[in-house]
């Protein structure tokens, strides 16, 4: 599998959860449409079919991200 850069992947993570932030969801058509596009595009390039394991994923390939998954830890 193709990896993608970690330069790429957090671009990605951080118009994601910019979009989330700002309710993406609820906004036009073009904007969901946006949102869908980069959720598609974090999934393929983590090689997930979930954006939130996508997301977790693309973290982990970041410089400096720690060996444990965040999702497995309690609140």
């Amino acid at each position: 599998m193709l990896m993608a850069h970690p330069v790429v992947l957090s671009n990605l993570i951080e118009q994601y959860e910019t979009l989330r932030v700002l309710h993406a969801e609820e906004g036009s058509p073009e904007v969901q449409q946006r949102m869908d596009d980069i959720a598609y595009t974090l999934c393929v390039s983590t090689g997930t079919s979930d954006v939130d394991a996508a997301l977790v994923a693309a973290r982990h390939r970041l410089p400096g991200a720690r060996p444990e998954d965040d999702s497995l830890l309690s609140a």
